[in-house]
């Protein structure tokens, strides 16, 4: 067992010792603040994540590739569709495999709006526990909206299980462009109301600006990217740097802030997802006809109708579900951008029909290793507003 860093302070010493978490309710049940104060000043603090015990990269090794997807849900449940277009475009990169251009508009669509209920369960959580609950709710509603939307895509909420290697489970409803300038509509409204109540509003002001702040080159150095890096200035996101599927065809910017303090966190995530809904209404705008999966009976399932049909489509089901997708020998890594950054999959084959080795890079990792730097000198209460703006996801960081 790894001995504590921090010791029991001296009797007669005027610093405490003090443990927080991982009971407090606003620890995500195994963070463990292991802290050094004066008065109520931290001097120093060392951050345990703790464990879930979730075994993802080794479940992910004990399925076939298809197998993945569920699992992948369960990384950000907040935004689980970003995590199948992740897995899905690390996998079609070994395999050679090209998901079809509508399938790929399909993608972005329910990526973006993964996006923005991820970025409202942020906020609708932060500002929660500063006090304004109002506004919290308010986020809460409108992620509704948009969970409605998921829901009418794939039929779940939550762990949609919606990607496949080569496209997508199911095409988009008929009527998906008026439900979507609904829903966003509703959003943008909502985000109007949150943005009346907490953006100027004194305590809130406070309780945010110039608390846990972090120069851009430490934010380098730690290795953070997303709105935790975007924050300090850093205009870096896998979408613009490396596009991929067709983010290159849309039209949207990267809110960067100027300091690095939860503020500007705040409200880089705030700005970022107007960018999203600007990325929804164009890809609907674009979308092409067309399949939505490939026409590749090596790694695609084959039509139902074929499978109830015909020896061929049986056959090619069976070996596909029993033995797996044969993805060639090889190893990749791809990186897309999540909810909390730059997410990547590195993936190992060896020509089998289960991955050999499935490792995942979680954003919010590495937010959570350079916590402590931004906590340092600041009050405890200060904890709550800093790790909220972390957004540490515990399926994402403990993989």
């Amino acid at each position: 067992m790894t001995p504590q860093r921090f010791v029991e302070a001296e009797p007669t010493s005027e610093v405490m010792a003090l443990q927080m978490g991982p009971s407090h309710p606003a620890s995500h049940g195994t963070v463990k603040f292991n802290l050094r104060l004066d008065g109520e000043t931290i001097i120093d603090v060392d951050v345990e994540i703790g464990y879930l015990h979730r075994g993802f990269e080794k479940m992910c090794e004990q399925g076939t590739w298809n197998h993945v997807f569920p699992y992948a849900d369960r990384l950000n449940y907040a935004s689980p569709l970003l995590n199948n277009v992740g897995f899905a475009l690390a996998v079609e990169k070994l395999a050679g495999l090209t998901a079809p251009e509508r399938a790929q508009y399909i993608r972005v669509i329910g990526g973006e709006i993964s996006r923005i209920t991820d970025h409202l369960t942020c906020l609708g959580m932060a500002a929660n526990e500063l006090g304004a609950i109002s506004a919290g709710f308010y986020m809460l509603e409108a992620r509704e909206f948009l969970y409605d939307l998921v829901e009418a895509i794939c039929g779940a909420r939550l762990t949609v299980t919606y990607c496949r290697l080569g496209g997508v489970m199911t095409d988009l409803p008929a009527d998906m462009t008026e439900r979507t300038r609904v829903a966003l509509k509703h959003v943008r409204d909502i985000l109007g109301d949150c943005d009346r109540l907490l953006s100027r509003n004194r305590i809130f002001v406070d309780r945010m600006v110039g608390i846990g702040k972090l120069p851009s080159a430490d934010a380098v150095s730690w290795g953070l990217t997303g709105p935790l890096l975007r924050a300090t200035g850093v205009p870096y996101d896998v979408r613009k740097a490396e596009p991929y599927l067709v983010y290159d065809r849309m039209d949207f910017e990267i809110p960067t802030g100027t300091t690095g303090d939860n503020y500007d966190r705040f409200m880089v995530r705030f700005a970022e997802m107007e960018q999203s809904m600007r990325i929804i209404d164009q890809a609907l705008a674009q979308l092409p006809p067309g399949p939505i999966l490939a026409d590749d009976p090596r790694f695609v399932l084959p039509p139902k109708e074929q499978v109830y049909t015909t020896i061929e489509g049986l056959m090619n089901h069976f070996k596909l579900v029993m033995e797996g997708q044969k993805v060639p020998a090889g190893e990749v890594y791809v990186a897309t951008e999540g909810g909390n950054g730059e997410l990547g999959f590195y993936l190992v084959s060896d020509g089998s029909g289960r991955p050999y080795r499935v490792r995942v890079r979680p954003p919010c990792f590495y937010g959570m290793a350079a916590l402590g730097d931004m906590l340092r000198g600041h009050m405890i209460a200060d904890i709550i507003t800093t790790f909220g703006q972390i957004n540490m996801i515990g399926g994402e960081c403990d993989h």
